[in-house]
């Protein structure tokens, strides 16, 4: 199975290092030296890494046979894709791959069905899961503890807890906007 776990960013310097955007949680084992990574586009690797270090807070790598700035220029944006056992999980029991929580059953605490995911969507700030609900509709819900309370792979589903206004129907929510502008115009004319 394949994994993304980096993106490559800008060129650092003039000696073909490049920053890249980690997409994984285990950096030190997939993109250690040595490591062997696919590409997208393809024609861009494979690339092997051959030193990697931490400078300003972000990951700069060096890959063998990217010699200057232009070589590692021509690499940015390029995404950076590990091959891995899809029986593997992760060593920390809260963590998992996008692949084990893709097709899971979204339902509320209380049985609700909300949806299916269809997609782990990676942000700066945080993950979410687009998920896509039985008329067909989408909706965005954080992949944050105190909205996904639990994840139960051997059921395949993901129970969540949402806040008021995150998946309720839109319709719901502008009628009772109206009904407080209407509340609003009727004090106004009390005055």
């Amino acid at each position: 199975m394949q994994l993304v776990v980096a993106r490559v960013g800008r060129a650092h310097g003039i000696k073909g290092e490049v920053t890249v955007e980690v997409r994984t949680d285990e950096p030190e084992l997939r993109l250690g030296p040595g490591a062997v990574l696919l590409t997208d586009p393809a024609t861009a690797g494979p690339l092997t890494v051959e030193t990697g270090r931490v400078h300003s807070g972000r990951l700069l790598l060096r890959f063998e046979g990217v010699r200057d700035r232009t070589a590692a220029e021509a690499l940015r944006n390029t995404l950076l894709i590990a091959e891995i056992d899809p029986d593997v999980k992760p060593e920390d029991p809260d963590e998992y791959y996008d692949h084990q929580l893709m097709d899971l059953d979204v339902v509320m605490a209380d049985g609700t069905e909300v949806g299916r995911i269809t997609e782990i969507s990676h942000l700066p700030s945080q993950d979410l899961f687009v998920v896509e609900r039985p008329d067909g509709t989408e909706v965005l819900i954080p992949f944050v503890e105190e909205i996904v309370t639990e994840i139960d792979l051997d059921e395949q589903r993901a129970v969540i807890d949402p806040p008021p206004g995150l998946i309720d129907d839109r319709a719901e929510i502008a009628s009772s906007r109206d009904e407080d502008v209407d509340k609003d115009a009727d004090e106004d004319e009390d005055v």
